[in-house]
């Protein structure tokens, strides 16, 4: 692993310089965050040609991450990722209000949530690889979740062309936690194409349904024989225009799926044939919520020349389920004094020629 270099990446309105920290493996490959948001700005992955490019989407401008970042573009997502229903729960008999930033319910923490925080940043080395870590105290009240939450991530680039994610947590008084990372994927490259020839696979047997709200109904639905059935590789594009209700109320896949076994394991694989680009997946974690992209709107230049359009970009964001604290059949998401928050994550990258 070589050094990891910082340069300066932006001025926020308020005169707060942003840093961003370029990663780069013995291969080339490049991983950039800046301490915004614990934002991942750039990642690149080899083609079947040998050829690094850019795979997640992002903005050209610096200011456009800082004035809200309306997609949450590759941004540490927390307390909790996905939604709560009407921003309401109860933790031991006590109701908590947190901020309503979708409609009604709060989603992946609330309009000043984990993406929108300053993260201290250490280079931490060691024999074999260099990491980033991240680290950010949440206040008791922030958003409307108890407890001083203190949070730790490692961002870690590995000499096999992987991102290795890990998450940590601590709190003072009884909370609830979801970390998740919000990275959108193109691994054509070309961040105006539409993402629907991706080939993904997903070892999930159910998904969770969701009302109108996008609040998952509490059924755990079977994939077989829906548009929701990726045990097989397919093409994204292949069901996305079903007619199902799933789909329809969001608008495209906006759904978390009920990933089978315990422990971290490999859960999901993309792959782009025509670059020969894939994507591995690995989790601890009981669910991941898959994304296409439905309400990227083009407002946006993207990196690479064109705009942001609907279905540019898919996103595979491992956590917990949407509404835990409201559904009792869900697994916990309960973090209390004495307790460690501990998850993991890894996106591989390899060639399929």
């Amino acid at each position: 692993m070589k050094d990891i270099q910082v340069s300066d990446y932006g001025t926020m309105a308020d005169g707060k310089m942003v840093k961003k920290y370029t990663l780069t493996n013995k291969n080339g490959m490049k991983l950039e965050v800046i301490n915004f948001g614990g934002i991942i700005t750039s990642l690149t992955a080899p083609d079947k040609n040998g050829k690094y490019e850019d795979v997640v989407l992002g903005f050209t401008k610096p200011e456009d991450y800082f004035n809200g970042n309306p997609y949450f573009f590759g941004a540490i997502i927390g307390r909790y990722g996905n939604r709560i229903a009407n921003g309401k729960f109860e933790i031991d008999g006590k109701s908590y209000q947190v901020n309503q930033n979708d409609n009604s319910n709060s989603l992946h923490g609330g309009k000043n949530g984990f993406h929108t925080k300053f993260w201290n940043i250490e280079i931490v080395k060691d024999s074999e690889f260099s990491s980033l870590k991240l680290t950010y105290t949440s206040p008791d009240g922030e958003e409307g979740f108890p407890g001083n939450l203190k949070t730790t991530v490692f961002y870690t680039l590995t000499d096999d062309d992987a991102l290795e994610i890990s998450y940590e947590a601590k709190t003072d008084k009884p909370t609830i936690v979801n970390l998740t990372q919000h990275s959108y994927f193109n691994l054509s490259g070309d961040f105006a194409k539409e993402i629907l020839d991706h080939e993904l696979q997903i070892d999930a047997n159910q998904f969770l349904p969701t009302n109108s709200s996008m609040i998952p109904t509490g059924e755990l639905k079977n994939v077989e024989n829906t548009a929701f059935d990726f045990t097989v590789s397919k093409p994204i594009g292949k069901d996305i225009n079903a007619d199902d209700k799933p789909l329809k109320l969001g608008n495209g896949y906006d759904h978390n799926f009920i990933l089978n076994g315990n422990g971290l394991r490999s859960i999901a694989t993309v792959h782009h044939p025509e670059s020969g680009r894939v994507m591995e997946v690995l989790t601890s974690e009981p669910g991941v919520q898959f994304y296409s992209g439905n309400f990227l709107d083009g407002k946006f230049e993207t990196k690479t020349g064109g705009k942001s359009e609907k279905r540019t970009g898919f996103c595979l964001e491992t956590q917990h389920f949407p509404d835990s604290p409201n559904q009792p059949n869900f697994p916990s998401t309960v973090l209390k004094p004495g307790e460690k928050y501990d998850s993991k994550t890894i996106y591989k990258f390899s060639v399929k020629k």
